[in-house]
């Protein structure tokens, strides 16, 4: 998404707010759009981040750490001559998702990109009521709430995008991450349909494998043929031109749209099926390695 003429209203609150930032009621920085990107302070996130400051967003960046917000934000304010806010929330509380829910109102936001969330290496029964509520209040609740209330906002002003980062693990049936992945790509889909005749647009990003800190956590390792793995530059500007474009799910390189679609053809029982081997191979994994599981912001 390019720059547009747009006036915008600085963010309030507990937020750090950057060097250049704006008094809560005025316009935005000499009118430039604004972006609210969620798990902004590493991988996709940070590359959102960095691709539309320099497409000349004003940003807000949110996530749960400090450190790494405040120097994100530094770092691509004296890059880009932008301004970046942060919002330190944790999107895993009702308060938190509350927090960034009232900055959209009060806040002109012209881009929303759903980016939070976290791994889970576990099987569904295999983990604790604590963390099946954590991956929905991250990763369908705040996406789904925050999205509506954008939705709302932006097509009152008649444009803006909204993004939320799904996952190719959605088109699966194994675990805990692959269901509530699935949830949010048929939230994101069933708000595109709502919002076709709009000028909002409203997109999917399903990734396979990129190269984040995102799999180092999960432990991931980069196994298999190289051509799996993708660099975030490439996926966060494949999916940014497919939002500009119009399209509902993106999917970007040409691999992983190969295998997208093969999924659309293949029968939800082999899907079962294949799903049902991948865990088997995965707990063995776990088994090895003593079960861990980490998490992202």
């Amino acid at each position: 998404m390019t720059a547009t003429d747009s006036a915008a209203t600085g963010p309030t609150g507990t937020s750090r707010t950057g060097a250049g930032s704006t008094v809560a009621g005025s316009s935005g920085s000499q009118g430039r759009p604004r972006a609210l990107i969620t798990g902004a302070s590493a991988g996709l996130g940070r590359e959102y981040a960095r691709q539309l400051a320099a497409d000349g967003y004003d940003l807000v960046l949110a996530a749960r750490g400090r450190d790494a917000l405040d120097e994100c934000a530094r770092e691509l304010e004296a890059g880009f001559g932008i301004t970046a806010d942060v919002r330190v929330v944790d999107l895993a509380t009702q308060e938190g998702i509350d927090d960034l829910a009232d900055l959209i109102d009060r806040v002109r936001i012209d881009v929303l990109v759903n980016n939070a969330g976290f791994g889970l290496k576990t099987s569904m029964r295999g983990t604790d009521d604590e963390r099946l509520i954590a991956s929905d209040m991250v990763m369908l609740r705040a996406v789904t709430i925050l999205s509506v209330r954008a939705a709302r906002r932006m097509e009152e002003r008649g444009r803006g995008g909204i993004l939320t980062v799904s996952s190719l693990a959605a088109l699966g049936a194994y675990g805990v991450y692959s269901s509530v992945k699935s949830a949010a790509l048929l939230a994101t889909e069933a708000l595109a349909v709502e919002l076709a005749d709009t000028p909002v647009t409203v997109t999917a990003v399903l990734p396979g494998f990129v190269k984040t800190e995102f799999h180092d956590r999960m432990r991931v390792r980069r196994a298999g043929p190289s051509w799996a793995w993708l660099d975030a530059e490439d996926v966060v500007a494949e999916s940014l031109r497919d939002a500009r474009s119009g399209a509902v799910v993106s999917v970007p390189s040409l691999r992983y749209k190969a295998v997208y679609a093969l999924a659309q053809c293949v029968p939800r029982s082999l899907v079962r099926d294949l799903s049902g081997g991948f865990g088997m191979a995965r707990r063995k994994a776990q088994a090895r390695s003593g079960g861990r599981r980490a998490a992202g912001s």
